[in-house]
């Protein structure tokens, strides 16, 4: 991954470092950043109390560490989907719907506690189905924040959500300790709702306008391929996706064995678990504070190193911490390092881009944060339950530096930054669609001097990706047998309107690209355009 993390295009002003609280000025940015730290807040409140229960329910390491599994295995099952479905309806009524759908598993779940019903299969069953709402939710978030802000503030934005998150990483487990201490776990869920629903009509009252396409909107399964598309066909986002990974896979043996750390601590109870949690979120609160700072300081590949490394030991001294005082500071470290990775790849991931794949593309980033999360969980649970949870979180700490190590050396992308600024230079063909439906074929035929025949094959390669990113079906590339100097870039589409979609996907690095091409074309005309039906059977 390369260490810029902005496009190459020049600013048109000269930079200059923003306060990391410039977001909060926009009105709308505000609204959803308050209704994120409420979401949040019930998330973590249900995550809280959830993971204690299951100690009395099913109080071996790997029924533990499942509560996390099940609460962010949907995200990886349904991630693709509900990114799918962000990009082509109403963003706001489909975010407001999320809250809906949350609030009403916390109801569920109060009435079974009421009626005494609750089973550890039955509570990682609601779990599971709390975190179909994290999973709608996630994607459609992130593809609203670009649209609130102005891209020079997406880093600071993206940080300020890390602070939401990592507020309701102290508010929720504060609330739901008092609450379970004081009250039950029932009225924990019952916060939960009403929290949800606030959300919710929040979301309603804001005034914003569903653009929809002229074209109408994109199949889920054919929105689903594209998005899926266009991330393998981005360098940068399979290198931002192997690190995801790799980060989150070893790092959650901290977080789903951590309740079983605080009752191993002298005197280790629902308060210490909280204490453990609200650090880890105080830490993560103050990095993301100076993220500005710390960006400034560290390029993207050593923040990703470093914070994989100082996160290793961090969790390595909270499982061997002898008392509180040790293991708080430990987790405020933890909670600093988590975020600050957390962050640089979360932003090297919406920079690589563009709005039309917004969702998808995050819905995939994050399909690969919680998958490995979950699976890790799994994996780390059971390698407790086969040694102890000291050793379990020791071996997921050296294994993290050792792989991140390994995937910066080995899968570096050093490729350059693609601007993504949308671009509207090339025209929708002026022409009447097809009278049948099926595949189009597009033709460009190019004229090259046959010495520089290996340069142009390099440069097609990258036409190939571009094309596939932007949702073509297939493509090739032909040599006239006959003529060596003679090539046909062949670009299949899967309908006309597919066709016409890519118009509209065309960003300022593809006509780059495509004045890139046109230097090779020694013809006295353009490169010859054709386009073909492909006739059913």
């Amino acid at each position: 991954m390369p260490d810029s993390e902005h496009p190459q295009a020049a600013p048109a002003v000269p930079p200059r470092r923003e306060s990391s609280l410039a977001p909060l000025r926009s009105p709308v940015f505000r609204m959803l950043w308050f209704t994120w730290l409420a979401a949040n807040t019930s998330m973590w409140m249900n995550d809280v109390a959830a993971a204690w229960l299951m100690t009395s329910l099913g109080p071996s390491p790997l029924w533990v560490a499942l509560v996390q599994t099940a609460s962010t295995l949907p995200v990886f099952v349904l991630g693709l989907p509900s990114g799918a479905l962000a990009d082509t309806v109403d963003r706001k009524r489909y975010f407001m719907i999320t809250q809906f759908w949350v609030a009403t598993i916390a109801t569920i779940l109060c009435v079974v506690i009421l009626m005494d019903a609750l089973t550890a299969p039955l509570l990682l069953a609601l779990t599971f189905a709390n975190g179909v709402g994290l999973a709608m939710r996630w994607p459609v978030f992130a593809a609203i924040i670009p649209e609130v802000v102005p891209r020079a503030h997406l880093p600071q934005a993206l940080a300020l959500n890390g602070v939401a998150m990592n507020a309701s990483r102290i508010i929720g487990p504060l609330l739901a300790g008092a609450l379970i201490a004081s009250a039950g776990s029932v009225y924990v869920f019952v916060l939960n709702a009403v929290l949800s629903i606030l959300a919710g009509i929040t979301i309603m009252r804001w005034r914003r306008v569903h653009n929809v396409s002229p074209l109408g909107r994109e199949p889920l399964a054919r929105a689903m391929r594209v998005g899926v598309q266009y991330v393998w066909q981005s360098g940068r986002m399979r290198a931002v996706m192997l690190r995801v990974a790799l980060f989150f896979l070893h790092s959650t043996a901290l977080m789903a064995l951590l309740p079983l750390v605080a009752r191993g601590l002298p005197g280790g109870n629902a308060g210490t678990f909280t204490l453990l949690l609200a650090s880890m979120g105080a830490g993560a609160i103050v990095a993301a504070l100076l993220m500005p700072q710390i960006r400034a300081w560290l390029p993207l590949s050593q923040r990703l190193m470093v914070g994989t490394a100082l996160y290793a030991l961090a969790g390595t001294i909270v499982a061997f911490a002898p008392n509180i005082w040790v293991a708080v500071p430990a987790m405020l470290l933890a909670g600093a390092t988590w975020i600050t990775v957390a962050n640089t790849l979360s932003v090297a991931a919406q920079m690589g881009l563009p709005d039309w794949v917004r969702a998808r593309g995050m819905s995939i980033f994050q399909m690969a944060l919680m998958g490995s999360t979950a699976a890790g969980a799994a994996l780390w649970g059971q390698i407790a339950t086969s040694t102890s949870v000291h050793m379990s979180i020791a071996i997921a700490s050296a294994a993290s530096v050792v792989l991140m190590l390994l995937a910066q050396s080995r899968s570096m992308d050093r490729g350059t930054e693609e601007d993504m600024t949308p671009s509207h230079v090339l025209k929708v063909p002026q022409m009447q669609p097809p009278a049948r439906p099926g595949r189009i074929q597009l033709r460009i035929e190019y004229q090259i001097d046959p010495e520089r025949a290996l340069e142009f094959l390099a440069l097609m390669q990258e036409s190939r990706r571009s094309r596939l990113r932007q949702g073509a079906l297939d493509w090739q590339l032909l040599h006239n047998l006959h003529d060596p100097g003679r090539y046909v870039e062949q670009i299949t589409d899967a309908s006309w309107t597919e066709h016409l979609r890519r118009f509209d996907r065309i960003v300022a690095a593809d006509v780059q690209l495509r004045e890139r091409r046109l230097t090779f074309h020694t013809g006295a005309e353009p490169p010859r355009v054709t386009r073909y039906l492909v006739e059913q059977d």
